[in-house]
């Protein structure tokens, strides 16, 4: 069993308030949750309304295929107008790992 986490930090476009944060960052983890079946929740920065911590977890048999989902949801995330990816941390736990 392999499990895969995955850390976005992300700066919000034209956001001045934690309602109007929520707007944007809500539609990105309900559609991350539907398009790649994985654990997903806003994890930090929530107290800042232009910042946010997306945090995504998968887990799977194989470890390319932990990859290849956590690739595609930065992808997904990356390619959102509304905001600019600041940094994606990948991490990759297996059975060797103790």
């Amino acid at each position: 069993m392999f499990v895969g986490a995955l850390e976005l930090d992300v700066l919000l476009g034209d956001v001045h308030s934690l309602k109007q944060k929520r707007s944007v960052v809500r539609p990105i983890v309900a559609e991350l949750r539907r398009k790649f079946e994985v654990s997903v929740a806003e994890a930090g920065h929530l107290d800042l309304h232009r910042r946010a911590l997306i945090g995504v977890a998968a887990v799977a048999a194989d470890a390319e295929h932990v990859r290849d989902v956590l690739a595609a949801c930065e992808r997904l995330v990356a390619g959102r107008p509304e905001l600019e990816l600041l940094s994606a941390r990948h991490r990759l736990v297996g059975p060797e790992d103790d």
